[in-house]
Formats: structure tokens, sequence, C-alpha cells
């Protein structure tokens, strides 16, 4: 490939169903690539298979890419609309000679792979149509089929793997125009590469064995070999092919689950990919240090543990409007009500302290439990143990002692501690049916914090509704 061509990248996934966490991973290193060095990322519909092919799953995977913060370039490509151009393609190398028709029936091409079989032959089908006389052609429905060359190799030379060599006696002529004129997936995904000017075809090892097949037709054509990357699968954490047993394997359950799209991004990229030693890192390192040769030739394991440790950073790091806006999303995702302006005000307030110890969106909730509920607070049965007479009678004291003090920490602890030591108690004793009184819980984050948040009306109408 000419170095001098500006980087074109593509996706291609079936709309079959749900964007799998593997596809995820495989749009993002083609992103990276592409945006990392000015290119091109485009987006292809691979819906050839219509009886499988839905709106509803190419809607899926638009909305999961989306979620995952990747745009791409122009309007999405439908393969099944461009079945035309595939013909056409195919009815050139009939005419240029590298390909042919054939008019062998399914019946005759079983009974040649059974013959192979009984003498421990290939069952590779070979056409004895191959070279026939256009005049012996008779009027009856033909394939067209590639003419792949039958000796030599066709070797793979692959950005990951390394070079890839395949027997031509392995490849067979493969199909490339169906009888009623519709064109094969093998055959669609060169035509479309080519006229997309896709350089760099970045995806999953399973396709290489297609890739020294797609090869011959890139040849064929005399059309220039894009640079192929093809990058190991994804493995559960016990080492095998990563299935619904493992947990969740499509993206928007991650979603759902309250992993922030940063972090996803930051995971998803380590995942068979590393620069050293580096294991969080942001967007703008991630463009400036991708490249193919880090990409490893061994498949990667999922690891949750690892992605709760992701998330967690990127909560912590995330500033207070982004990830107000994803805790938005997060709760559109899952269906729960929209914060109301005061919720909002409240968890904004306390963001700098929720943040910090949260390594989902859910967890930060969970802590920010305390800004979401109204007066009268319910008081759970561990937290209310610690609302006994004594514990009643100092919430009245501090009540009344921070009705005219600044209301800021300072001076909330003070108040706390001076009054806990007139009744011979430690701050960690009076925290107690504070935290009972705030949030109705026996962990919080800290009732000082959560006073600040609150405000001085609601935090004192709370301590008030519990006060002996």
């Amino acid at each position: 490939m000419t170095e001098s061509r500006p980087v074109v990248t593509r996706f291609a996934p079936s709309p079959t169903g749900y964007l799998h966490i593997g596809g995820a991973r495989t749009a993002l290193f083609n992103w990276l690539y592409a945006r990392g060095r000015g290119g091109k990322f485009l987006l292809r519909i691979e819906d050839t298979d219509r009886a499988r092919s839905t709106p509803e799953a190419t809607e899926a995977i638009l909305k999961g890419l989306t979620w995952l913060g990747l745009d791409w370039d122009g309007e999405p490509v439908s393969q099944f609309a461009r079945k035309d151009r595939h013909a056409e393609v195919a009815r050139e190398m009939l005419a240029n000679g590298t390909a042919y028709k054939c008019f062998s029936t399914p019946e005759e091409i079983e009974a040649f792979r059974e013959a192979a079989r009984a003498e421990n032959r290939s069952t590779l089908f070979q056409s004895p149509w191959r070279d026939a006389d256009p005049a012996t052609y008779p009027d009856a429905p033909y394939v067209i089929r590639l003419k792949a060359p039958r000796d030599g190799q066709t070797v793979v030379h692959d950005a990951v793997q390394g070079d890839v060599t395949f027997g031509n006696d392995q490849l067979d002529d493969m199909v490339l125009l169906r009888s009623d004129g519709t064109p094969t997936y093998m055959h669609a995904v060169v035509v479309d590469d080519h006229d997309m000017g896709v350089t760099h075809i970045i995806r999953g090892d399973d396709h290489l064995t297609n890739a020294a097949r797609q090869i011959q037709i890139f040849a064929a054509m005399g059309w220039e070999i894009p640079v192929f990357a093809h990058i190991p699968l994804i493995h559960g954490p016990d080492g095998k092919k990563l299935s619904k047993r493992h947990g969740a394997v499509g993206l928007q359950e991650y979603a759902s689950m309250g992993y922030p799209a940063s972090a996803m991004r930051n995971y998803l990229a380590r995942l068979g990919w590393s620069h050293g030693d580096d294991e969080l890192f942001d967007d703008a390192q991630a463009l400036e240090w991708f490249d193919l040769p880090g990409i490893g030739k061994a498949p990667a394991r999922l690891d949750f543990k690892k992605l709760e440790h992701v998330s967690g950073h990127h909560i912590a790091q995330m500033q207070d409007g982004p990830l107000m806006q994803e805790l938005d999303a997060f709760l559109a995702e899952t269906g729960a009500a929209p914060l109301t302006d005061i919720q909002r005000s409240r968890i904004e307030s306390a963001l700098s302290v929720l943040k910090a110890k949260a390594k989902t969106l859910p967890a930060l909730l969970e802590q920010a439990h305390f800004a979401l509920i109204e007066r009268p607070v319910q008081i759970e049965e561990k937290a209310a143990a610690s609302l006994d007479s004594v514990s009643r009678g100092i919430l009245s004291e501090l009540t009344a002692a921070l009705q005219n003090d600044s209301w800021n920490r300072d001076e909330l602890e003070a108040a706390a501690k001076q009054i806990g030591e007139s009744h011979g108690l430690g701050l960690g004793k009076v925290a107690a049916p504070l935290r009972a009184a705030l949030a109705g819980r026996s962990s919080t984050p800290s009732v000082f914090d959560m006073m600040l948040a609150l405000g001085r009306e609601e935090a004192l109408a709370r301590l008030h509704d519990q006060a002996g």
C-alpha cells in the first residue's frame, strides 16, 4: 500500500443481533487507528443475509457505537443495496478471464464430494466448467466462480499475525455470484472495501482464512490490496471463547451496568493491545499511542475486576459536567426517572466526594441516596439502632446549635465535636445518629459532606424530624 494514501478503516457488522463486546472492540481499534492518523472511519452494515438482518439490530449497532463515543464518516453503507455493483464486478471478471460460468448442479457437486471422500481425496470441488468451451454451455442456470490459481501459494501479509501462507491447492474456486444473480458475502466484501477506499482491514482473526480468498479477488481485478490486521478474539476469564455463560457479552449490557463510555473505551483498548505498562489513559493518549504492532497474537481475557478498576479511575477523573451527563444517560438507559432539579443540585454539590470511591454509576447513585430522598426519611433497621434517647437529645442540641452558625465544614464539625464531648462521646458516636437522620442508613458519605450538599434548611429539618 502506498504510504501517502490517507488511512481509511471500516467497521462492518452484520445486523443480526446486538453489538457484541468483541465487535465493539474491533470498531474501537478501527476508529483509533483512523482518527489517530487524520483518516476516515467508515461504517458498513453487512445486511446481505435478508432472513436474519433486521432494522432493529441495525439500530442497536448504531446506538451502541454512539454510546461508546465512536463517530463515523458519512452515512452507513448498506451492503445489500450494492448488490448490482457486486454483480457488475463478477461479470467484469468473467470478461477478463478470472472467473467462469459453472453449470454444475448441487447434486453433481455432492456426488463429486462423496466420490472424493470414498477415495480419500480432497473434497474441494473442481468444476468441469472451469476451462470449458463457451460453445458447450447449456441453456441452464449457472453460478459465476472465481478462477483461482491452482498452484503456488497465497500469502496474507498481516500486520498482527505476520505472513500467513495458504497453499492454493487448499482454496477452491469460490462462488462469486449465485444462480439467482445475488452476490456471495466473500465477493461483496472485497468490492465494497475497494469502492469505499479502505486502506486497512482490522478485524477478528476468525476472518484470517477469508483474507486469503479475498486477496485472490483483489488480484483478479488488479486492485490494490489493503493492509490486513487480524486481531485475536476475546475470551472469558476461564480462557474459553466468550459466551453468555461468562456474563455480559453485549455492549449495551455494560451501559446498563453503569460503566462510563470513557472507561469502556480505555478498557476495550487494552483488551489485546498495549502501550508499555500503561493501563489507565484518556482518549487523547489512546489516539496518539494506538498502533497495529501493539496488538498481541494471543486472545485477550475479559476481567471484570480490572474493568471496575478502570471505571473507578475514569469516574474519579471526570469533570462534573460530563459525569452528570453520564448519570443522565445511565438513568435513561435503565428506564429510571430523571433527576429533579433539587436532586441534581444536591448531587452536584457532593460530586467531588461521591466520585472518589464509586466504581460504577449505580455505586455513585447508591452513595448519593441521601440526595435523592425526601422527608420524611425512612430509617433502615440497622440505622434506627443508633437513634436511642441520648442520640435523639444530641440531635436536638445540634439542631439548636447550628441555627445561626456559618454553614461550612469546620463550623459543622466543631459543633458536633463540642456537643459530643459534653456527653463524653467521640465524633464517631455522634456521627451514627446523624447518618441515620440525614440518610436513613448506617453507611453513607461523610455526615458533614451530606449536610453541605443538602443545605442548611433541609439538613436541619431532617435532624429535627429525629430529635428527641
